[in-house]
């Protein structure tokens, strides 16, 4: 017999797609108070949330009349029509997170409009209105949860310990806190504060408050505005980083998503950069326009779904090479081991850089005449895009005059930002990095030392090139760029390469012939399901071509690049056998066009491998090795 069922046993199972743990309640009632416009948000918990939850804001709290209907199931003053879905800009829409708390939970809420001379105070348990009175308490709105689950204690078996239940509740605080940097966020646990932001506008100035693990010296400023698109935060240089990717935070328009899609992005930006298995900090805010993406996937809101993924992954990965290819991303001598990693002395810093010498000289032998590879890469540098300003976050547009954009991008040929002073503890200053391209041309080669290490300056700083690395990501360009070029040098072969595959391979035959003929291969039909393949491109070998080509074709459906990682791990190793090695004698032209080379580079900053093609010492650390400062 079908029977409809009693609301509070259909409140409770509604209760449990949203309310999973603490931290769903105080997402829910923090994203509340932003929707409402608060500039000031206060959150405390105790035994991780699990006996008490107080979130306290001074929005626009809620009218005595509709206290009430505010803690019924789909009631919300975020939509209306069907249409308002197609463009959410709100954090919250559903109408479910106060109906959801309340049903498992005892509830009681105090709010009081700025229009109104006394507030409102509603006791709920279990869902159940058990108290509605009057009562005088500020503007704004104060929500206290307690024993959650404590009608339902099947649940609290899935509860994690206090201290688990804590750090997922600081996690996402210390999010919410980077996203709305123009309000003020107190987080207390067990009548202690963790952190406190001052909501100055300053995104730096927050991160150094909530991430105390973070070097500011390390981080550089991040902005791109293209097409409805606009991406701004701050990421970290090559020479801080990590061992996963817990340290990555992305928002899109405002709310704390884990996203794939901008995954591959950062992936993509960092291409070289970093050596495999480790990943940078990341804190990006993206922009889209709201009926491009669809954040009603989920019931916690944490995914999304964009109209147009690989605009996105590309988009990312631009901000990010263009953040890295300025001056501050160089990577940093005396910062080489900072992250997790000890930080150690100068004359350490040497020792490491050279270590690398015995194991070059073992390459000798396949040195080439440098004379036929110091070749210019043609391709330009990439530019810059004009600056973006922040976005306005609720309630602070009458505000936002107060407050200059945090960082702004310009043009290469122009230094973009003047340093300002971030207040964040007393007697301690933080400045927001200047973001200037790196210039080759203020380079000033002063020598060479053990016949690897070409020495520079320029004004305040000393640079130590690695002639093999900066050669090899010369060479590796070079291949790439013939590698694409759409007239692929062929080889014809003697005796065909025969490959057999399977039906459904064979029925998907166009996703993987095209991708092959565009590679250098000249395959066609030979019978059915069986294919001759008579040229290879002219870089591999007999037996790595027909590797190759059994892998890609298993592997297609897979594959999200056709450019098949294979190709680019095979160009790797030939730009690193051709590049000149250490211990090879270079004359002064010679040094001057690999410099030259080197500039014209797409990335000049990392060879093919991830290891920096040169670093910096700044004079000011120099000048503390000896003692002078």
């Amino acid at each position: 017999m079908i029977k409809v069922l009693d609301k509070q046993i259909a409140d409770k199972i509604a209760a449990g797609e949203v309310i999973e743990r603490p931290i769903s309640i105080v997402k829910e009632l923090v994203e509340n108070a932003v929707d409402a416009g608060a500039d000031s948000i206060v959150v405390e918990i105790r035994n991780g949330g699990k006996t008490y939850i107080r979130v306290t804001d001074n929005g626009c709290g809620i009218p005595y009349d509709e206290v009430e209907t505010a803690f019924l199931r789909h009631a919300t003053s975020k939509i209306e029509t069907v249409k308002d879905l197609d463009a959410i800009g709100t954090l919250g829409f559903r109408g479910e997170a106060l109906a959801s708390i309340a049903a498992v939970t005892r509830t009681e809420l105090i709010t009081k409009p700025a229009a109104q001379k006394t507030g409102c105070r509603v006791v709920l348990q279990g869902g159940e209105v058990i108290a509605n009175e009057h009562t005088g308490c500020p503007d704004g709105t104060t929500i206290v949860v307690t024993d959650l689950f404590y009608n339902t204690p099947a649940r609290l078996k899935f509860m994690k310990s206090d201290s688990a239940e804590s750090g997922l509740i600081i996690d996402f605080m210390s999010q919410i806190a980077l996203a709305y940097k123009d309000i003020k966020f107190r987080l207390i646990n067990n009548g202690r504060i963790l952190f406190s932001t001052i909501g100055d506008g300053n995104r730096l100035n927050t991160i150094v408050r909530v991430f105390q693990d973070v070097d500011a010296k390390n981080v550089v400023p991040l902005s791109m505005e293209e097409g409805g698109l606009s991406v701004d935060g701050y990421i970290s240089t090559p020479a801080m980083s990590r061992t996963t990717r817990g340290s990555q935070i992305f928002f899109v328009n405002g709310r704390v998503v884990n996203s794939k899609v901008i995954d591959r992005g950062v992936t993509g930006g960092y291409k070289e950069r970093l050596f495999e298995g480790r990943y940078p900090v990341v804190y990006l805010f993206l922009r889209v326009d709201p009926s491009t993406i669809d954040v009603n996937i989920h019931p916690n809101k944490r995914e999304v779904r964009f109209d147009d993924e690989q605009l996105i992954v590309d988009f990312i990965s631009r901000a990010i090479k263009a953040a890295l290819a300025t001056k501050d991303a160089v990577v940093d001598a005396g910062n080489l081991f900072n992250g997790r990693e000890p930080k150690i002395s100068g004359e350490k810093v040497f020792q490491r850089v050279f270590e690398g010498i015995k194991e070059d000289q073992k390459e000798k032998e396949e040195q080439v005449d440098i004379k036929q590879l110091l070749s210019t890469v043609d391709n330009p540098v990439s530019k810059v895009c004009e600056p973006v300003s922040d976005f306005v976050e609720p309630k602070k547009e009458a505000q936002k005059t107060d407050h200059k954009p945090e960082t702004k991008v310009v043009r290469i040929e122009k230094v973009t930002s003047v340093p300002k002073p971030v207040e964040t503890q007393p007697h301690l200053e933080i400045y927001e990095p200047m973001l200037k391209p790196f210039d080759f041309s203020e380079l000033q080669v002063t020598g060479v030392v053990f016949d690897t290490y070409i020495t520079a300056v320029d004004g305040m700083n000393f640079y130590l090139i690695d002639q093999h690395a900066a050669h090899e990501r010369i060479f590796y360009e070079k291949l790439v760029g013939e590698y694409e070029n759409a007239d692929k040098v062929r080889q014809p072969i003697m005796v065909p390469i025969m490959v057999n595959v399977s039906l459904a391979t064979s029925e998907n035959k166009f996703d993987w012939l095209d991708a092959l003929e565009k590679m250098g291969f000249t395959i066609a039909e030979f019978g059915q399901n069986t294919y001759r393949v008579s040229e290879i491109p002219m870089f591999m070998e007999l037996s790595e071509a027909e590797d190759f080509i059994h892998e890609f074709i298993e592997n297609i459906q897979n594959s999200t690049n056709l450019s098949n990682s294979v190709v680019i791990n095979k160009l790797i190793m030939m730009s690193c056998k051709a590049a000149v090695k250490a211990n090879d004698k270079l004359s002064s032209a010679e040094i001057t066009a690999l410099i030259k080379d080197l500039s014209a580079c797409i990335n000049p900053f990392s060879c093919p491998h991830g290891r920096p093609t040169f670093i910096k010492l700044s004079r000011y650390e120099i000048e503390k090795m000896f003692k002078r400062v």
